[in-house]
């Protein structure tokens, strides 16, 4: 039997990246498809590898491996609600709409969020979400958040400077 393309589902850390999580977990459950996490990162959005310190830049695979912990991190609560999901975390280095539509080429379905960590306050769908659904090879699916606040408060510093 040939194996399924996974459902690939985009993550940043926000509310609705979790909700998209849930979402494509719940969906993967019902198909039996793997699903592949894919949490892009640029230097600017990465946490501080252990291995930093003053003076000293460590190489870029010690800020995609503190990506790669602190999302896995983030999802274990999420990820022991699908106990028998077949999940795999994947870290690229590189803005995230370019390495979603990537990802698409393999992947059965895009999921992802309404919105990110990112944007100007009052979008209703940010950057990334809109360029996936432009641009991906697959079909995609926009997870929205029911009853919450479709453009909240930004979480970013340059957000709030803006805004």
């Amino acid at each position: 039997m040939e194996q399924s393309l996974p459902i690939t589902i985009g993550f940043d850390g926000s509310p609705f990246a979790f909700a998209a999580v849930r979402k494509g977990l719940w969906l993967a459950g019902k198909l039996g498809a793997p699903v592949r996490i894919v949490r892009a990162w640029t230097i600017s959005n990465a946490p501080r590898p252990a291995t930093w310190q003053p003076g000293y830049v460590p190489p870029v695979e010690d800020f995609g491996a503190a990506v790669e912990e602190q999302t896995r991190r983030e999802l274990a609560g999420v990820l022991a609600e699908f106990p028998d999901a077949d999940v795999s975390i994947e870290v690229p280095h590189g803005a995230a709409g370019r390495e979603l539509i990537a990802a698409s080429a393999q992947s059965s379905l895009i999921v992802v969020g309404t919105r990110g960590l990112g944007g100007f306050a009052g979008l209703l769908l940010g950057s990334v979400s809109d360029q996936v659904v432009e641009h991906a090879q697959c079909d995609v699916l926009v997870a929205r958040l029911v009853d919450a606040d479709p453009a909240p408060e930004r979480a970013l510093k340059l957000d709030q400077a803006i805004g």
